[in-house]
């Protein structure tokens, strides 16, 4: 059978990549949240944005994880 394609480097890359796109949808769904609620009740945005920034730090630490598992399981690709 013919070699179609190969792949060489490692899967650390191929990992945070896709570790990357949970993260990116996941604040861009925090944001739209806040936006939406301060949008309906302008008065209550002062009281909503601290849980906004605790919910981004806990996405972000989500994407921090998956490159430092990309770092600590690096292997190549077979």
């Amino acid at each position: 059978m013919e070699l179609l394609a190969a792949v060489e480097g490692s899967t650390a890359a191929i990992g945070y990549g896709l570790a990357a796109i949970g993260p990116g949808i996941g604040v861009g769904l925090v944001f739209s949240a806040y936006i939406q609620s301060t949008a309906r009740q302008p008065e209550s945005s002062r009281l909503t944005l601290p849980y906004v920034w605790i919910g981004f730090a806990v996405i972000e630490a989500l994407a921090l994880l998956g490159i430092a598992f990309g770092f600590i399981w690096q292997g190549p690709i077979q």
